[in-house]
């Protein structure tokens, strides 16, 4: 099932498929590890707008609702919880 990084439940994993913006915002996300292919575990996000954690080969990262919601992702079915 596809979906995008902001749906994802905190601890879950998701493959990234797609980043979806532009050239400059594509290149940013890679520059911090967010890949195609590259498996990733939604570790939190706060109620209220805030940034969403993940963890990308061994890297935390937080990156900002909106582009978390750029972000295309395919469920793997393994949860941390």
């Amino acid at each position: 099932m596809h979906t995008t990084l902001s749906d994802l439940r905190e601890g879950e994993e998701a493959v990234i498929l797609a980043l979806q913006g532009g050239r400059g915002f594509q290149t940013r996300l890679r520059s911090m590890g967010f890949v195609e292919g590259q498996v990733i575990r939604k570790l939190s996000a706060l109620a209220w707008g805030g940034p969403v954690v993940v963890l990308a080969k061994r890297t935390q990262i937080a990156v900002g609702r909106g582009m978390a919601r750029k972000i295309l992702v395919r469920r793997s079915g393994v949860s941390a919880r």
